[in-house]
């Protein structure tokens, strides 16, 4: 069995299925909602209302107001939006304060950034993966333009107190922005109450389509844009993805509705995987495993063994889960992420992330700590 044949998807954090309530209101503005959402005629106008609706119910998940809802086209679109809008709106303030763990969307505009002049101060974690906000509070100057933070880490599943931080951040006159490509639709975000400036959110990462996502624009925060045009206010230019959109709000309603009792049936079903793991495996341990995490997320390290080849054999058993580290055209990179936590190439690179989802289920995690287990075990025997 191959991965074309899985049976079993623990890769949420990579991409999520489309849900199915999603896909017939897609079709249906495909089909019947084609006109331009700018055009004056009443199938422009057709198509505008469906996106505001969309809009009104992205909102909804966010805590948010509709008029602060900017579609753009995914996570690293709406980073760069931010960062790139922050530096813009305040161009007597050329300094940048993120985390070592963030995303490489984030790291990668950054690093180009820094040969412009801009200066990145980059944030420690603990073993654990965890923030220092201490550290953090000292970090920020008045030349600091933005406090960037994922909300929760891709990788480990590792939540930040961006609560905290938004506040810290306020009180030093400094914008924050947070990337909740991982937390959205899995936790409460409640933005009328948590006083962040920015926020990115990834369509495909909550059961909408790939090629959708939304950067959130407090209210009087004012920044020119990336691309330019009418749309969006004047704040993202290019015509509307409309049946992106539609599949967004719907997969936004529907993690308004499914939150709550969703979010703790998958934390169970996390925590019977990574029990069943180590309960059999003496040689495993859980990154992170000590800090709060977001519920669907488990990082789970085999001492040394290698996990590119337990995710083959996973594979070849029909089972997707993804590496701890990135993979890059010279071969695969021992994880940012691990090693800002303290792990070595070695340790970073026999980590495997699996990442579950409102569609998981206990078979499945039965399934999956059994085939791993004895591949493990298969693959410790070979090496001894």
């Amino acid at each position: 069995m191959t991965a074309q044949t899985a049976s079993i998807y623990l890769d949420h954090n990579a991409t999520t299925p489309v849900a199915p309530e999603c896909v017939e209101p897609m079709l249906s503005a495909m089909r019947d909602a084609y006109a331009n959402p700018a055009s004056k005629h009443s199938a422009g106008e057709r198509a505008k209302q469906i996106i505001e609706q969309a809009r009104a119910q992205v909102a909804r998940l966010l805590g948010a107001a509709s008029a602060e809802i900017v579609f753009t086209s995914g996570g690293t679109e709406s980073n760069h939006l931010a960062l790139l809008g922050a530096l813009g709106a305040s161009p007597g303030k050329r300094h940048i304060v993120i985390s070592a763990v963030e995303h490489p969307s984030t790291l990668d505009l950054l690093a180009q950034l820094e040969t412009q002049g801009v200066r990145v101060t980059r944030l420690p974690v603990d073993g654990e993966g965890r923030l220092d906000l201490m550290t953090l509070e000292r970090a920020l100057t008045p030349g600091t333009a933005l406090l960037s933070l994922m909300w929760a880490n891709n990788e480990t599943g590792v939540v930040f107190p961006v609560e905290e931080a938004a506040h810290i951040a306020k009180s030093k006159g400094v914008l924050l922005h947070t990337d909740a490509v991982q937390v959205a639709g899995k936790h409460s975000i409640d933005l009328a109450r948590i006083p962040a400036d920015l926020l990115s959110l990834s369509g495909h990462k909550l059961h909408a389509p790939k090629g959708v996502g939304v950067l959130f624009v407090r209210k009087g925060l004012k920044f020119p844009p990336m691309l330019f045009g009418q749309q969006e206010r004047g704040r993202r230019g290019g015509t509307q993805n409309v049946p992106g959109i539609v599949g967004l709000g719907i997969a936004s309603r529907l993690a308004c509705e499914q939150l709550e009792a969703k979010a703790g049936a998958i934390g169970a079903l996390r925590d019977r995987l990574e029990n069943g793991i180590l309960a059999r495996l003496p040689i495993a341990s859980i990154n992170g495993g000590m800090a709060p995490r977001v519920s669907n997320t488990s990082n789970v390290r085999f001492g040394e063994l290698e996990g590119e080849a337990i995710l083959a054999r996973l594979d070849q058993a029909g089972i997707c889960a993804s590496s701890g580290a990135a993979c890059t055209a010279g071969g695969s990179e021992p994880s940012h992420v691990l090693r800002a936590m303290g792990c070595s190439d070695a340790e970073a690179q026999a980590s495997i992330r699996f990442s579950l989802s409102r569609y998981t289920t206990e078979v499945e995690i039965d399934q999956t700590i059994n085939a791993l287990c004895a591949i493990v075990k298969r693959m410790t025997a070979e090496a001894a």
